[in-house]
């Protein structure tokens, strides 16, 4: 007999638990009728923690309804021209959302017969579907505050909503078009403002696999250059180069993939490669001959071919007299010739051929200065950095110095460039 009682008292107090929890989801709703916000969020946390309610879609919908109330108040406010807590108003919005996915996923659950009732999606959606655009303005919101987080989530989940199960069937409920596309990069950007490279990798990916749409925010190839960008920040190489390639064979005309790889074949040594990328670049952009066309001219030169390298030099000149990189290369190209016959001319016997020699020295020497005096000049003009400007003038002291001793009077050039370098 003891038994049985004890028995019928176990049944009692889990019966009375369940009415109890099953009573806080009503307290919640009552509360929440009355717009006592604080009250239905502390009794719904209460339901969504105990197993009897934490798996009943009606807690999770009451928790959505909660934020998305918090939310039209504020906004009602606000259009009413009352004073409008915004930070009150967004952070409704974004607590309305994961309930609102969790009371739809729990509501698609089959009943004992297999059946599917999920009586709630449908509001969901269409609450959904209203707020959607107003997620834009969290983001901005919580940007302007420097949360880039918290932005980072609002965008994300404007970026989401349309690509939802309970949108499945309703292929016109948004409207993709560029503005949506600005949002994803808004969403990237501020998780790499956040220092969440993951993250912002995982969305770049995703980014990557959808459809493009034209926007005046970014063009589709930015998407490859930020991922590049975002594995150097991890350090991982293999997958920066493979981006590289990737984006190389999109994007032929883009003035960062290809620049990169050669400047990672010259850093490994592999001239060859850089060289196949370089003529590639410059069919690709003959307009910036300045950089590709001086960066062919310095490979040539390192390999000795300095004829050849003279002829990229003039090309990128020929199209940009001022532009200082092919001016400071040739004028470079010069000496370096000027100073290996200055060494062959020292270990000679040959008085004539000594002579012959200087002679070829003092007109390379000669050949140098034009270009790296208007480079000197280009870099006083725009008031170069300290040490671009010190390098330039030591290349000419050099010159001076050395047509000076091959009898080639320039002590008077000499001079100034020391008191300028304040030797």
């Amino acid at each position: 007999m003891r038994r049985i009682l004890f028995l019928t008292m176990i049944a009692f107090f889990s019966a009375g638990s369940i009415i109890a929890q099953k009573s806080a989801v009503k307290d919640a709703k009552r509360a929440f009728g009355s717009d006592d916000l604080n009250e239905a969020r502390t009794l719904i946390q209460q339901a969504s923690k105990n197993s009897e309610t934490a798996n009943d879609p009606e807690t999770w919908k009451i928790m959505g309804d909660i934020g998305n109330k918090a939310f039209d108040l504020q906004r009602a406010n606000a259009m009413l021209g009352k004073a409008a807590n915004d930070k009150v108003m967004y952070d409704g919005l974004y607590e309305s959302y994961q309930p609102y996915l969790k009371a739809d996923s729990l509501g698609q659950l089959p009943d004992a017969k297999g059946k599917v009732k999920n009586k709630f999606r449908k509001d969901i959606a269409g609450i959904l579907r209203a707020n959607h655009p107003f997620y834009i303005n969290g983001g901005v919101y919580y940007n302007e505050q420097k949360d880039y987080k918290k932005a980072t989530d609002f965008f994300q989940i404007y970026w989401d909503i349309p690509s939802l199960p309970m949108f499945e069937d309703q292929k016109d409920a948004f409207v993709l078009d560029s503005t949506y596309q600005t949002i994803k990069y808004y969403a990237i950007i501020t998780a790499i403002q956040a220092g969440d490279h993951q993250r912002a990798l995982a969305m770049l990916e995703r980014a990557a696999k959808e459809p493009f749409i034209e926007n005046s925010a970014y063009k589709e190839s930015d998407i490859y250059e930020l991922m590049a960008s975002e594995y150097v920040s991890l350090g991982d190489t293999a997958k920066y180069l493979e981006t590289l390639h990737l984006g190389a064979k999109r994007f032929p005309s883009s003035k960062y993939f290809i620049p990169n790889l050669i400047n990672v074949f010259i850093r490994q040594g592999d001239t060859e490669k850089a060289m196949d990328y370089l003529e590639q670049a410059i069919q690709n952009d003959p307009s910036n001959a300045c950089d590709l066309n001086s960066v062919k001219g310095a490979l040539l030169a390192e390999k000795g071919d300095y004829d050849a390298a003279e002829q990229e030099y003039n090309k990128a000149l020929a199209q940009d007299p001022n532009c200082e990189r092919a001016l400071e290369a040739i004028a470079v190209n010069y000496i370096l010739q000027a100073q290996d016959l200055k060494e062959k001319t020292a270990m000679l016997s040959d008085r004539q051929q000594q002579v012959t020699n200087d002679k070829k020295t003092i007109e390379l020497y000669q050949k140098s200065l034009p270009s790296l005096e208007k480079f000197a000049e280009l870099l006083r003009a725009r008031k170069a950095e300290k040490n671009e400007m010190e390098s330039a003038l030591l290349k000419l002291r050099n010159v001076y110095y050395n047509l000076s001793g091959l009898g080639v009077d320039k002590s008077k050039e000499l001079e100034a460039v020391e008191k300028e370098l304040n030797l």
